[in-house]
This record gives C-alpha cells, structure tokens and sequence, in this order.
C-alpha cells in the first residue's frame, strides 16, 4: 500500500456547499466517476481518502480508457455544478449525429439530427480522472494505493462517515444485488470493439456526404443483421483531437467473430477498416484515412456489458452500509452513451445532498439518494439504451421515431437529443405514446409525417478523397 497526501485547502472559493465539518468519506475507485466525487467531497468540506488499484501513472498511461464517454449537456451542467472543467474549449465538439440504417442489403433510412441548445464532447477518460486527481491531490486529499477487497473495506467503511464503491462492473460490485426488478437482460446483447485514431481533421469536408456539417457531427450506421457501428470526434489523452470508433456486434453474427479477433490497436484498426469495406462503403474513404495511435498501446478495447441494475447500498462483513456510484451501481450497454453521463450526474447529486446533510449517511439516507437518482435519470436512459438496441418491447416504436426523423428535421433533433436528455421518452411506452411525441414536436399529425417517408435507397458516398485531393 502507498499512500499520496499534499497539503492545501479542501474549499474553493466558489463553492457554497462549504462547510467547517470533520465529516470523513472514502471513494474506492480513481475513474472518471469516483475522482469526480472524491474531488466534489473535498470541496463540500469533507476529510476525503481515494483507493487506488493503480498509482496515478498507471491509471493514466497502463490502462485503456473506459470507453469513448460521449456526454451532453445534462452531465456537462453536473461537471460545472462541482466546478469542474467540461472541455468545451478544448475537444472537438459533436453538434449532433447522423443515422443510416441498412437491413436486408437495403438501405432504408437516413436522417441528421441536429443537437439543441447543447453540443456534445468526448473526452479520454484518462485524461480527465488524471487532472481532477491532480486537483484532489493538491487541495489536500489523501490517495491510497491498494486493492481494496471486501475484508478491507470492512475498516474503511467503519472508519468514515460515508464510503462510495465506485469500481466498475467488476471489483466490488458483488455487494450490491443485482435489482431483478429494474433488469431486464440476462445477458449483454453485444459485443463491443473500440479503437481511437488520428489522421481526419474536424471541418466540413470529414463525412460531408453524412451532413453539412461534415467532422462537427458524430456518425451511427445501423446494419439490422450485424449490429452498430459509431464515428465520433475525441481527445486523445495524447494525440489530442482525434476520432474513436466504437462499434456492437450482435450475438451470433459475423461482427462478433471478427470483434474477437482483436488484440491490439493495428488488429482492431485493420478490423474496423474491414468492416467498413464489406459492410458500409459510403463512409469508407474517412476511414481509410485513419491513423493508429501508436504511442497509445491501450487505445482499443473490446467486451460486453450486461445491462443491469444493483442495489444502491450493499454492506460490508461488519454490516456498515456503502454506496454503489456509476457503473457500479448501474451498467448500460455503450450504445446511446449514457454510462459516463449517469455516473457524473449520480456522483454531482450525491455530493450535494452530502454536503447539506447533517444526520448520519446511513442505509436510508443512502436508499433515498439512490432512487432518486433513478428516477431522475437513470431509468430513463436505460429505456433509451433499450430503444436504441433495438429491443423487441420498442422496436415499432423505434422505427416510428426513425421514419419521422427521415422526413422531419425537428423530430430528427428530438430524437437524437434523447441521449442528452433521456427523460423526454418517459411516457412513451406505446405507438400511441409515439405518435403523440411526434405530433408534439413536429406540430402535425403523426400519420400525416410518417406516410411522407419513402426508403432512402440509396445512401449517398463519400468523395473524402476527391476533396483531400483537389485542396492539396
């Protein structure tokens, strides 16, 4: 065990939560999500001690980011709240997304959805846990480095006020039940491949043929036998501006297999290139272009997420309560991109109602903090998440949104907007439901918008290499 400790004041000027307190909290886990608590306890007044697999060189450089974390607004104003840097005038920004779906060798729908009133960002997580730690470090908190298993968090639990588990989907997670109740899968419904890259710049010329916007959008293809593929602008702890893929494969199909076969960032490079070769030609010029990171050998990954939801308190051996925070509390499958963003959000709401709380951070209080979490966003970006896998419960209502997207640009906005703010489909639980959503946003009758969508037929290809040509 090594342990880092830098003297310096645990409030911020602008922080109104300050409080003169001795109150004493733990986070076990140094992601994105348990630094950002472990920080915004700091700054709410607390002694705050932060466990470590990984020294802060490891986490930074020896490990792979958790995913691209593409977050909108919601999480951006969570960020802001604790004070924290949201990047905004760093990483390259997505103003919105493309989508193209293809099934049976046809292409069937397109549409380009605009972001309103917010742009989204993604952020190596590595970068961002490294500079809040920073941070934490010098305003005085305590960093331990050690495995914490469920015999030792037995005494750290006994010896703080509050303690948060925030280790992922693995490590600890076992002490939070899995809730049958709010689970729905049994099992990930994908596989996942990603990989970050350089060589495509930002501006209008990247992915034209997908929207006007060109490199300021992100870019989802659907194909209905395989699975999802995702291009998205990053910033590379390294590169800097750069593009992650990130793609799904369904189980059983080609996808999968090739998804497996990765083992390194040139394997899952030359896999995704492939891919786009075989499977979805018009954005195959952007991405031959694409560079490896080749000081990064952690800039791939591959898995598969259970979506599933725990417990939001479990107990160590001596029966002290802990709190479960992000992923570790709640797993979605990466496909709408609402991991990253509940767990800032979650981490944000509990160091508020922290901060102005006075009695003990007991298994009520802990309960409470939970479902309130949960009904404020988490089951709703989980309903989306199920939306946007194609989940049989709303596959019909799926395809509703997407025809009327096809025709409508505001119902385009609408509906990609949902990965921001998740909580606009909570009523929707029926083609009914849908059609009204439509007709409200759109301010026509729902039949009217949907019988004006006609097959795309044809997606139109992407002339990248004529234009890098012609302006060299």
């Amino acid at each position: 065990m090594s342990e880092t400790l830098h003297p310096g004041g645990w409030a911020r000027d602008h922080c109104a939560m300050t409080n003169t307190s001795t109150r004493k909290a733990a986070v076990i886990g140094a992601g994105q999500t348990g630094v950002t608590a472990a920080l915004g306890l700091l700054d709410a007044g607390f002694v705050v001690t932060l466990y470590s697999e990984r020294d802060q060189r490891g986490l930074r450089d020896s490990v792979p980011a958790t995913g691209t974390a593409l977050i909108f607004g919601e999480a951006q104003a969570a960020e802001e709240a604790l004070g924290l840097p949201t990047y905004l005038d760093w990483a390259p920004l997505h103003s919105g997304l493309t989508v193209r779906v293809a099934g049976g060798g046809d292409e069937l729908i397109e549409f380009d959805g605009a972001f309103d009133g917010f742009h989204g960002l993604a952020v190596d997580t590595r970068l961002k846990a490294d500079e809040r730690l920073t941070t934490f470090l010098e305003r005085g908190g305590r960093f331990v480095v050690d495995t914490v298993t469920p015999e030792r968090l037995d005494p750290i639990a006994a010896d703080n006020d509050l303690t948060l588990v925030a280790t992922g989907r693995g490590g600890l997670s076992q002490l939070f039940p899995i809730d049958e109740t709010r689970t729905v899968y049994d099992a990930p419904q994908r596989s996942l491949l990603t990989v970050t890259v350089t060589g495509l710049g930002h501006d209008e010329s990247v992915f034209a043929h997908r929207s006007p916007a060109g490199g300021g959008r992100s870019g989802f293809s659907i194909i209905s036998e395989q699975g999802e593929g995702w291009w998205g602008p990053y910033l590379h702890k390294d590169a800097g501006p750069s593009w992650a893929f990130l793609g799904w494969a369904k189980p059983g199909s080609e996808w999968e297999k090739r998804f497996a076969a990765a083992d390194s960032a040139e394997s899952a490079h030359r896999i995704v290139t492939e891919l786009y070769r075989d499977y979805i030609d018009w954005d195959l010029p952007e991405v031959l272009a694409t560079k490896v990171i080749a000081e990064d050998p952690h800039s791939w990954l591959k898995g598969a997420v259970r979506p599933l939801f725990r417990a939001g308190v479990g107990y160590t051996a001596g029966g002290h309560p802990v709190a479960a925070l992000g992923d570790t509390a709640v797993a979605y499958d990466p496909i709408a991109g609402q991991g990253a963003q509940s767990g800032l959000i979650q981490a944000q709401r509990l160091v508020a109602a922290a901060a102005g709380h006075e009695g003990p951070f007991d298994e009520a209080w802990i309960t409470a903090q939970y479902e309130a979490f949960l009904t404020a966003r988490a089951e709703d970006a989980a309903k989306v998440t199920r939306l946007f896998l194609g989940d049989p419960e709303f596959a019909e209502i799926g395809g509703q949104f997407f025809s009327a997207a096809a025709v409508d640009p505001r119902f385009a906005s609408a509906v990609v907007s949902t990965l921001h703010r998740p909580q606009s489909v909570h009523g929707v639980n029926s083609v009914a439901d849908a059609h009204d959503l439509i007709a409200q946003v759109t301010g026509e009758d729902a039949a009217e918008v949907l019988g004006r969508f006609q097959p795309a037929g044809r997606f139109s290809r992407s002339q990248y290499r004529a234009v890098a040509t012609n302006t060299a």
